[in-house]
């Protein structure tokens, strides 16, 4: 069974056999300004929108009007390039997709879907192939950039071969550029498009390089991966926080390979103006059928997943704005004023107390968070509705940073505030020799897993680090990735490579390993962490 297998996927294997057996130099078009999609009269565009599976059900054209008639002002549109069972999306079809996108007025994101798992997924595209397919149908793309974005390949990695995804996509944004195309790009991420690898989150200031107009906008999938809400906002915050532009462009309410956050993923979205795409429409097979959001296309036959992303809590109904290239009002996206700069009073080994100038916004402040600021990752630590917080359950001995922002009754969160630093005094120690590893098993399968350790550095700066454990399952690692392990039997070693030693005081790295285990207990080991 694969892992982080993502829901398009699902469909399109069913299908397959069933077949076969920052400054933009762009002034015209949707684009990306300041780290965030915009049309060409520079209005924020935040894409409220919906997957439609068109290359498989090419009949279902009444589906644009139905998404529209949601609140969704974007259609995330499958097309096919030749090289899977589906076959090809030809000039004319793209042109006729184009035309009821804006017949209807949605925003069109155009993907190929033949790229899917490439590495792992036997007879997918390359991404160079899903270029020459764009470049073939051109001609039914051109002068539409006010109204389409190209995404250039769907998923274009399973969890072989995704190391070239850097190269390979840079390529094909250069590529696409050379023909002539000034449309907006979206990139997915490889490992099924959920990128647990951290492939795309730690490569993509090198893949916008490679864009000459600076209009390439990152997409994320997220199912089983994005369980947790720490996680939604880890990865999410670690682009929005170096002005790297996101988007969600596939999740759901449950998949096969775990139970995403579904609530998470579109309340953080929503108050950070970060565009999402539920999957999808209708027509999944393959044991996903739940994704559907309507029965058999029928829009008044909605599922409960289409309830709750069109009618629920932060769903499209309350939150899509339409584009004002189709008449739509500029939204309010302003958000409340950045709070004042934390200060710090009565710090213990444990806690410690913070206070902050409050915050004002046209339709009310409704509360604050507090973050634990690490690099470029923010970590929520406390919410509260007035203007102080205090933090307990503090590690003794460890450096913190905290910083704040204000949300609004509209949902909006403000920038961050300035950042106060404390250490705790003594009363414990921050792990053995200053650092701390965490062990964490992001999925298991059969008798396989793969797991994940995230090792924190103490107060002062180190160049290196070890971790060791032993496991007590017969558990066995066969694959590592950011770290040099040494095995004895159940005992494992796990060393910094040299790219990730050097940590900052308080600052993380994090290596991932493929195991085997028993199918029975797996239970998580005790970590010892030494550092030099």
């Amino acid at each position: 069974m694969r892992r982080r297998l993502g829901a398009a996927c699902a469909l399109a294997l069913l299908l397959s056999v069933f077949v076969i057996a920052d400054p933009a130099k762009a002034a015209t078009g949707i684009r990306i300004s300041n780290g965030r999609l915009v049309e060409a009269n520079g209005t924020e565009l935040v894409l409220r929108g919906i997957n439609h599976a068109h290359v498989w059900y090419q009949q279902q054209t009444s589906s644009f009007a139905n998404i529209k008639a949601t609140g969704a002002n974007s259609v995330r549109v499958v097309l096919g390039s030749g090289q899977r069972g589906w076959g090809t999306s030809p000039a004319s079809d793209v042109a006729n997709v184009v035309a009821l996108c804006k017949q209807n007025k949605l925003i069109c994101v155009l993907e190929v879907h033949d790229t899917t798992g490439y590495g792992e997924q036997s007879g997918a595209a390359t991404l160079a192939q899903a270029v020459d397919y764009w470049v073939s149908v051109q001609s039914a793309l051109t002068g539409q950039e006010n109204y389409v974005i190209l995404n250039i390949g769907n998923e274009p990695f399973g969890n072989q071969g995704y190391a070239a995804w850097t190269t390979d996509t840079a390529n094909a944004i250069r590529r696409l550029r050379t023909a002539g195309f000034q449309h907006t790009i979206m990139v997915d991420a490889p490992n099924w498009g959920q990128d647990w690898t951290f492939t795309m989150r730690d490569n993509a200031p090198t893949v916008k390089a490679a864009d000459t107009t600076g209009n390439t906008i990152f997409s994320i999938h997220m199912y089983g991966v994005f369980d947790t809400a720490a996680e939604v906002q880890a990865y999410l915050s670690s682009f929005t926080s170096r002005g790297l532009p996101i988007v969600v462009g596939e999740f759901g309410d449950n998949h096969s390979d775990g139970n995403p956050d579904e609530d998470a993923i579109m309340a953080y979205a929503q108050a950070n103006r970060i565009g999402y795409m539920g999957w999808s429409w209708s027509g999944n097979g393959g044991g996903v059928e739940y994704l559907d959001m309507v029965q058999n296309f029928n829009p008044a036959s909605r599922s409960a997943w289409g309830n709750r992303f069109i009618s629920g809590a932060n769903g499209i109904a309350a939150t899509s704005r339409q584009a004002t290239i189709y008449g739509g009002t500029e939204p309010d996206y302003d958000g409340p004023t950045t709070p004042g700069t934390p200060t710090a009073s009565n710090l213990t080994s444990t806690g410690v107390n913070l206070a902050w100038a409050a915050s004002t916004d046209n339709v009310g402040v409704t509360g604050y968070t507090v973050v634990r600021v690490q690099g470029s990752t923010e970590t929520t630590v406390a919410s509260t509705t007035t203007n102080s917080a205090v933090l307990t359950g503090l590690t003794p001995s460890t450096a913190y940073t905290f910083a704040v922002r204000a949300r609004d009754a509209a949902g909006y969160v403000s920038a961050r505030s300035g950042t106060v630093s404390v250490t705790t005094p003594a009363g414990g120690g921050n792990g053995d020799n200053g650092c701390t590893a965490t062990y964490r098993i992001a999925n298991s399968w059969n008798s396989n897993f793969n797991g994940e350790v995230i090792v924190t550095n103490g107060a002062t700066a180190s160049t290196g680090w070890t971790v060791t454990w032993t496991y007590a399952n017969g558990q066995a690692i066969t694959q590592i990735w950011n770290g040099q392990r040494t095995t004895s039997g159940a005992n494992v070693t796990v060393r910094n490579v040299n790219y990730n030693g050097n940590l900052a005081p308080n600052g993380t790295a994090m290596f991932g390993f493929l195991a085997t285990w028993n199918n029975t207990t797996n239970s998580v080991p005790t970590l010892t962490c030494t550092r030099t």
